[in-house]
């Protein structure tokens, strides 16, 4: 059984580099199993979010020495280069705003992808004892909501408001932490309007028939984040169509009411907010117009982030934004990701079959920035290494449960470099533009040196075994929680990896066990031949039997069809 975890942890994960909204995400929180809850972290344990703590544990639990935290480096799509990050109030807060969901269907992969990637540099910042004021929108009244309201035959607030709490939902599975604000922008009028009417009076928008349009033309950065000139702004691609316009790459800031929409009443008659004003207003009213951090998906530097610039420093010269952060897209299968061509994955439709925090491995195997090409034979391949992660960890805490560690007592050298070496790889591959997939596979190491103290005649002979377990497993632990995968109980999380692994294999936990006293049985009266067969008829499906002293058990793997591929990449 050892030897077949060992084996499944040289499995390799795909690497690749390159306010309102709050309490239904505590109810979200509050209604999802104990495993999609923050873990439970034991009282001896350093704080998980800090560096300092990480390095004070290193020194005082394993005699390595503390180290200074790492300086920080993010690729800024504006210089197009990486920087040193520099919170723009030393030792104050440090503002981020995230693009938030236009709600009018499920969440797909894509905006797990999004949400995840930043849902790890909220927590490394805190992790690096930064506070941080985190906001991230809810786009609840747009022309795609109404559409699929009347559609529907819907409200649009309720189908939006339907929706918002689905992604709620869908993010506290994937460990996604609740930003500090979850504004929508129904209840942001007011801020809206007044930034528009700011933008007209210094002369960078004009109203026609109700309609406001920024002015292009009277913005000469126009085109600075993304690159493009005004001439290729061309009317019809993401750009509305109307003749009225000074210029056709002129973009709304406020739309005059159509009947049966919802509207608000403004200085230009009743409408609704275009769809790029509402980030201004809403980042400007709870970070300011300056701040640190912008971010969302690759697909949203033009136009979306683009218009923004123009929006906010036209509302307010002064308003800058010193790091613009995108996430790259998600292939599926290696083509784009689209409805038309029938591969739209859904979060949900990932989450029926695999462990949610399958789905986040999977995504932290590639770097945030490069493109990621979703295959099942990937996410097989991460929810197989996440159950060696897991398995690993519960035995280690089985094993250590009635231990209790001599404080002061040195551990083995090979044990504190080992931790070391964890916490360096650890620290300089997240803090160089967090590359979540260098820091992934420097756990491996240490769960195979936990693996061989834990299952070989060698390694449970070693001096002070148990104490060497128990600071591995505590630093593991730290970086699974900052990487967000980490469970509230191992035990849990391999109980439901394995529910899942059963669902995949369209089988009962009944079925597999009567088909392990079969193959006993065939095993017993040397139909060797027999026995072959039942192993390989379940290993097609995912399911591995592992023979050992006290009987055959099984877990969850990679299918046996894939694992040729998955050897050859």
């Amino acid at each position: 059984m050892a030897a077949a975890r060992r084996a499944a942890g040289l499995l390799p994960l795909l690497l690749s580099s390159p306010s309102r909204a709050r309490l239904p995400h505590r109810q979200a929180l509050a209604l999802t199993p104990p495993l999609l809850r923050p873990h439970r972290l034991y009282s001896h344990s350093p704080k998980p979010s800090s560096s300092a703590a990480f390095s004070a544990s290193a020194s005082a639990s394993n005699g390595a020495p503390a180290g200074r935290a790492r300086e920080l480096h993010l690729y800024n799509t504006k210089s197009r280069r990486k920087e040193l990050f520099q919170p723009r109030v030393p030792g104050g807060e440090v503002g981020m705003y995230v693009c938030g969901v236009t709600p009018y269907d499920d969440s797909h992969i894509g905006h797990a992808r999004a949400y995840v990637a930043f849902d790890v540099l909220y927590r490394y910042l805190r992790y690096l004892d930064h506070k941080v004021r985190y906001v991230r929108n809810f786009t609840d009244i747009d022309d795609k909501i109404i559409a699929r309201a009347n559609q529907l035959g819907e409200d649009p607030f309720s189908l939006s408001k339907r929706y918002s709490d689905d992604f709620l939902s869908d993010m506290a599975n994937l460990h996604c932490l609740p930003p500090s604000v979850e504004p929508r922008v129904s209840d942001h009028i007011d801020q809206i309007i007044n930034m528009i009417k700011q933008i007209i009076d210094n002369d960078c928008a004009y109203a026609i028939g109700g309609d406001v349009y920024f002015s292009v033309e009277n913005f000469p950065e126009y085109g600075d984040l993304s690159g493009r000139k005004l001439d290729d702004n061309r009317a019809g691609e993401r750009v509305t169509v109307d003749e009225r316009k000074k210029n056709p790459a002129d973009f709304a800031l406020w739309k005059a009411a159509k009947d049966g929409e919802p509207s608000w009443d403004s200085p230009w008659g009743p409408g609704r907010p275009g769809w790029h004003i509402e980030c201004s207003a809403m980042s400007a009213h709870y970070l300011g117009h300056s701040f640190d951090i912008h971010g969302g998906g690759e697909d949203l530097i033009f136009p979306h982030h683009e218009n923004e610039i123009a929006q906010s420093r036209a509302a307010c010269c002064d308003s800058s934004i010193n790091y613009w952060i995108h996430n790259g897209f998600v292939n599926v299968n290696s083509q784009k990701m689209s409805k038309s061509l029938g591969n739209f994955v859904t979060i949900r439709k990932v989450t029926e079959l695999y462990h949610p925090l399958a789905l986040r491995m999977f995504l932290l195997g590639t770097h945030y920035r490069s493109p990621i090409n979703y295959t099942i034979e990937q996410l097989n391949v991460a929810s197989d290494r996440l159950y060696y992660t897991y398995q690993t960890l519960q035995d280690c805490e089985e094993s250590c449960q009635q231990h209790q560690s001599k404080a002061g007592d040195p551990l083995p050298v090979n044990t504190t470099n080992c931790i070391q070496k964890l916490h360096d790889e650890f620290e300089t591959s997240m803090s160089d533009d967090l590359h979540t997939s260098v820091a992934l596979a420097a756990i491996s190491e240490p769960l195979k040196v936990m693996n061989d103290l834990l299952h070989t005649r060698k390694g449970k002979k070693q001096e002070k075994r148990l104490e060497s377990l128990s600071a591995m497993e505590e630093k593991i632990r730290m970086v699974l929680s900052v990487l967000g995968l980490l469970p509230s109980s191992y035990y849990e999380a391999l109980q439901q990896l394995r529910e899942k692994a059963l669902r995949r294999a369209s089988m009962t936990e009944e079925q597999v066990l009567q088909k392990i006293e079969e193959r006993t049985s065939a095993r017993k009266a040397k139909q060797y031949e027999k026995s072959d067969e039942i192993r390989k008829e379940l290993a097609a499906v995912g399911i591995a039997l592992m023979d050992g002293p006290d009987g055959t058990t099984w877990r969850p793997s990679v299918p046996l069809s894939e694992q040729g591929v998955v050897a050859s990449t």
